[in-house]
């Protein structure tokens, strides 16, 4: 998908936002575009500008070209000596009409036509060349099974306390009572963008791959993106001409949160990504500190001075496959893997390399790495798979590791404790964890199994995306001790000498300063407002409205993931009709097969019809779904390929930044 843009970056300066970057550094990194004659690459900034001997500029953009973007631009340009200017936008031109109030499209490009006249203005003269182009670059494989999107990395389902935003602006006879009513129409205009978007980049992936696709959805979200797909101006083109046909399946992420902010023991990538710093103006890759392949310092003076490694390796075959491995594997083959492949390695350049058997540590393959330090061809040679390793040694011995058996601990003792218990009876556990003195800040630092306050609100979504499971307990007494831990945690909250992002998010505030009780009062209120919400996601669902299963004497209360069941029902071989995976291709054909089926048997649409299925999950999908999505295939229909898109590769803590901080009504559409 990058072909059209690296045909444009010869002798230019080329500028790119964050989830372009993020869509480029998984597809090949910078060193295409410098293969392809780029002179230089800066971010997307109003700070940036080209220098007097650049005159070609290529801007790369997620985004529409209005309001915020637009202005950047004319920034760069102005400040600059451009005389040729490319941009590239990931949003059609159908979708700039929309965004201007005029449905259809039209002949001619008109609103990039008037872009490219704007672009002259700012480079002060109309005869200089402007272009304004379409490139689909939303997408980018993360692995062999996982396509992901970085400009959609904060879309995520509503939920129904979002309806009170809708209907707020909606006259009293017009509101909409549940999530089900909403049609595109219905949510905000930046919204509707959005997920126009979405569907506008999947049709060009089934255009890409020639595929005609037959749509299913799990969820109100995903009901909206399928019917934009169906519905997507060349859609109907595309079906007719495709000769690949491909199941998609369309699944909401709110329906199943447990398995999102779940600490799983066996997931090293997603430990990885919870404990090393995030890659900056990335969602899904992290910094791999590099300076033990040196012989650097680690005093102050030496920050900075090398560049991170990362997990997104795509210049060597063997580090792709070792991420792999690490994507899809447990945790206890994955560092095994990661030992094996370093002593191969190692061996292969001659190096002093100690075999020892046992336990995989974080020092032991520290060691190994520091081995290929003094052999530059060795280091060349070996760049990616060391990053990796390093990656996997920091993480083994990263301090907080510990917190995160900690929790592990507590969620399996609230799994426990739901099926003996009611939702009320569940909750007074965080108070009593809060009123003896745990839920500080000390807590992480100091190892023991003290929870933050980030902590106990992931704990929270834990407990509450299980609520319906438990026994039903009067709402007097949840609500009762729900204002107990509102009341326990904004004392919590305003004792903190230090707010973490996403406690500076949910309170709004720019420091512990500003922060006051009855600001961190109404913040917590709204946090449970949308815990509640959390804790009826399945309710309108007819067979899926469980993700548990209790204790039976003999076994004990276990997660049941959603994404499991739902694959299990498609791969029955008995093809049972679930009537929560509805099937979403619209058109007249649909009518008529309807209308056949009056008279005569006709066979509906089913998921596992075609040997290629698209799992798309809407808000973001774990590692260990990854795996679980793997193990089902082969179990159920190991013929079947199943190709998973999702937003973005989660680790817990994103979860309570999508629930709490985030708008999802109004997404940044970069207007």
């Amino acid at each position: 998908m990058w072909e059209k843009v690296l045909s444009k970056v010869n002798k230019a300066v080329v500028f790119m936002d964050e989830p372009c970057a993020e869509s480029l550094h998984w597809s090949g990194g910078a060193e295409l575009l410098f293969a392809a004659g780029a002179r230089n690459v800066k971010s997307f900034s109003s700070f940036e500008a080209g220098a007097d001997n650049e005159p070609k500029a290529v801007f790369v953009v997620s985004t529409l070209l209005k309001g915020k973007t637009a202005d950047i631009l004319k920034d760069i340009v102005s400040l600059s000596s451009f005389r040729y200017c490319v941009v590239m936008t990931a949003v059609p031109h159908y979708l700039h009409m929309i965004s201007e109030g005029v449905s259809g499209e039209m002949e001619g490009n008109v609103a990039f036509k008037r872009f490219e006249e704007k672009l002259c203005v700012w480079m002060g003269n109309a005869e200089y060349t402007a272009e304004v182009l379409y490139v689909p670059v939303h997408f980018t494989r993360a692995s062999s099974q996982l396509l992901i999107a970085p400009a959609f990395a904060d879309l995520f389902p509503l939920l129904d306390s979002d309806l009170t935003n809708i209907n707020s602006k909606r006259p009293e006879k017009r509101r909409f009572s549940s999530l089900t009513d909403l049609d595109i129409h219905s949510v905000p205009n930046e919204l509707q963008i959005k997920i126009r978007a979405l569907a506008s980049a999947l049709n060009t992936l089934f255009e890409l791959s020639n595929t005609r696709e037959e749509s299913f959805t799990v969820g109100h979200m995903s009901r909206l993106i399928a019917a934009e797909l169906a519905n997507h101006p060349q859609a109907k083109n595309r079906r007719k001409s495709s000769t690949h046909k491909a199941s998609v399946v369309f699944v909401d992420r709110t329906l199943d949160l447990t398995g999102a902010v779940g600490h799983h023991g066996d997931s090293l990538v997603e430990k990885i990504l919870s404990v090393l710093p995030p890659l900056p103006g990335h969602v899904t890759d992290v910094q791999v500190d590099m300076l033990e392949l040196t012989h650097l310092q680690r005093i102050p003076e030496a920050q900075g001075v090398l560049a991170p490694g990362c997990l997104g390796q795509t210049q060597s075959a063997a580090a792709r496959s070792l991420w792999e491995t690490m994507l899809v594997t447990k945790q206890k083959e994955a560092v095994m893997e990661v030992r094996r492949q370093l002593v191969e390695v190692a061996s292969k350049e001659n190096l002093p390399i100690k075999m020892s058997l046992g336990r995989v540590t974080g020092e032991q393959l520290s060691s190994y790495a520091q081995l290929f330090r003094d052999s530059w061809s060795a280091l060349e040679n070996h760049c990616g798979l060391l990053q990796l390793a390093l990656g996997t040694a920091q993480t083994l011995r990263h301090p907080t590791l510990a917190q995160w058996d900690a929790c592990l601990a507590f969620e399996r003792l609230l799994l426990q404790a739901l099926g003996e218990s009611d939702l009320a009876d569940v909750l007074k556990q965080f108070l009593s964890l809060m009123r003896s003195g745990r839920g500080t800040e000390a807590g992480t630092e100091s190892g023991s199994a003290d929870f933050s306050v980030d902590e106990l609100l992931l704990l929270l979504v834990y407990v509450y995306s299980l609520a319906q499971e438990t026994q039903a307990s009067g709402t007097q007494k949840e609500e009762k001790v729900e204002r107990e831990i509102i009341g326990a945690l904004t004392l919590l909250l305003t004792r903190q000498t230090t707010l973490s992002p996403l406690l500076l998010g949910i309170t709004g505030v720019s420091s512990p300063e500003e922060l006051t009780t009855e600001r961190a009062h109404t913040a917590l209120e709204h946090v449970f407002e949308t815990l509640r919400s959390v804790g009826r996601a399945r309710e309108h669902l007819k067979q899926l409205r469980s993700v548990y299963s209790a204790s039976d004497g003999t076994h004990q209360a276990a997660y049941r993931p959603f994404i499991k069941q739902v694959l299990e029902e498609i791969f029955n071989p008995s093809r049972p009709e679930c009537p929560d995976i509805e099937h979403a291709s619209g058109g007249l054909t649909d009518l008529l097969k309807t209308g056949f089926s009056m008279f005569m048997k006709v066979n509906r649409p089913h998921p596992s019809d075609h040997p290629l299925l698209f799992l798309v999950i809407v808000g973001g999908v774990t590692a260990s779904e990854l795996r679980l999505i793997r193990e089902v295939v082969s179990t159920h229909k190991a013929g079947s390929q199943v190709l998973v898109i999702s937003t973005r590769l989660l680790k817990p803590a994103d979860i309570p930044h999508l629930l709490f901080s985030t708008d999802r009504l109004s997404p940044d559409i970069g207007v």
